[in-house]
């Protein structure tokens, strides 16, 4: 399998926000409105005339699907594919400019990738890639014509990984990469301090950064409004990890072990805007900070040794209204339990902002959670509890100034 592939194409398949002409987004029966032009463009995607295969780089997320779409300007046997990273499985459709599904396949292509062969009439078309198990999922889709290389192998044939062919389409080219540390390597003390860059995904859509010595790195990339996702390889291109949605829209990796000397690349892509500047900074790895975002985040309960802020509020009688200026970050509060029955916790804006409600047990045990309750942006989780103490957590969704929240704590017990 060739390791060259179109610096040009797979940079349109990472700028996931290119807007689409109006026609595009009623094709294939309304499922090509997300979809982009696996060339880069309408007049780029036409594989009857295409020199080569046409492929973009596919980024599935939870329960969704990637969408592609081509055209041919004449009638003529195709191949579809997609290949996913790792143990990624994806399943492939094509549909015809009305939504009408004339291709289909799941593991044709080998090894769990999929390929589907077939004649279609001239038209425009939508190749749509999701994961079969319903998993986040990173690969390639290609539509070619059967004179041009295949991405699979195909059924009986064994197809090597894909993070061995992986990197060398979007590893950190001089052309498309931009060093964050601005030419210098990242020895101990510069680490502490750490390395930044600011650009839109449109105008860096690679990082790169190299390490002088072993090194706990965190990966951030911050702008809510473009909503960023990144992916990391090694020097070698084999794939280390990628993120969205760790703190809100912005993206973070933690690096618990020493990441070895050498250059590391940030891929970068943006699922609401790629014209907006992204923040991306590398790190020390701080397993301290670590543990208070996650409190911060209500990932998990904090001590109630004094050592992080958390409001006592006594014992839970059956009735308690407690005022909060609410923000991002959580605010705790513990409260105790004499007798068995059943809780309820309201978290009430009046349509101001949109809190979160997230119950944990003296254990640390998550027995509750909630965010939008009785079709409003309001909160309410209710939980069957025991005698002891409890802690709950209140934040906002998304960034934004504090918003006025009220707590209201209901308990019954059972009628004797």
């Amino acid at each position: 399998m060739t390791k060259l592939r179109s610096r040009l194409t797979l940079a349109a398949g990472l700028m996931l926000g290119t807007a689409l002409p109006a026609f595009a987004q009623d094709l294939c029966g309304g499922v090509g409105v997300n979809g982009q032009w696996i060339g880069g463009d309408e007049a780029s995607s036409d594989i009857a005339t295409a020199p080569d295969y046409l492929e973009q780089m596919a980024l599935v997320l939870m329960n969704n699907e990637y969408v592609a779409l081509f055209s041919t300007s004449a009638g003529m046997d195709l191949r579809m594919e997609a290949q996913g990273r790792g143990a990624g499985d994806p399943v492939i459709d094509i549909r015809d400019a009305l939504g009408n599904i004339v291709l289909s396949d799941d593991d044709s292509g080998g090894n769990s990738a999929s390929r589907a062969e077939g004649y279609l009439e001239a038209g425009t078309y939508c190749l749509s890639m999701r994961s079969y198990d319903g998993a986040p999922m990173t690969g390639f889709v290609r539509v070619s014509r059967m004179e041009q290389m295949a991405l699979t192998e195909g059924m009986g044939n064994f197809v090597p990984p894909i993070e061995d062919d992986f990197m060398p389409a979007i590893q950190c080219d001089p052309a498309l990469t931009t060093d964050l540390g601005g030419g210098m390597s990242i020895d101990g003390d510069l680490a502490t301090v750490g390395v930044i860059g600011s650009a839109s995904v449109n105008e860096v859509p690679f990082w790169s950064f190299t390490l002088d010595s072993p090194q706990a790195v965190t990966i951030t990339a911050e702008n809510e409004n473009a909503d960023p996702y990144i992916t990391i390889y090694d020097s070698f291109g084999s794939y280390l990890g990628e993120n969205d949605d760790y703190n809100g829209l912005n993206s973070q990796i933690d690096f618990t072990y020493a990441l070895s000397p050498g250059t590391y690349c940030i891929a970068m892509t943006a699922l609401t805007d790629t014209t907006l500047p992204v923040t991306v900074a590398v790190t020390a790895y701080d397993p301290q900070a670590a543990l208070l975002g996650m409190y911060d985040r209500a990932e998990a309960s904090p001590p109630m040794d004094g050592s992080y802020p958390i409001t006592a509020l006594g014992a839970l009688g059956p009735r308690l209204r407690k005022d909060v200026q609410s923000t991002s970050t959580a605010s705790w509060f513990s409260f105790d339990v004499s007798q068995d029955g059943l809780l309820v916790v309201e978290a009430i804006t009046n349509g101001m902002g949109d809190p979160v409600l997230v119950l944990f047990d003296d254990f640390g045990r998550q027995i509750g959670y909630n965010d939008d309750a009785n079709d409003t942006l309001d909160s309410m989780l209710t939980a069957r509890v025991q005698r002891g103490t409890y802690l709950v957590a209140v934040y906002q969704l998304g960034e934004g100034p504090a918003v006025l929240t009220r707590l209201l704590f209901e308990r019954f017990v059972q009628a004797q």
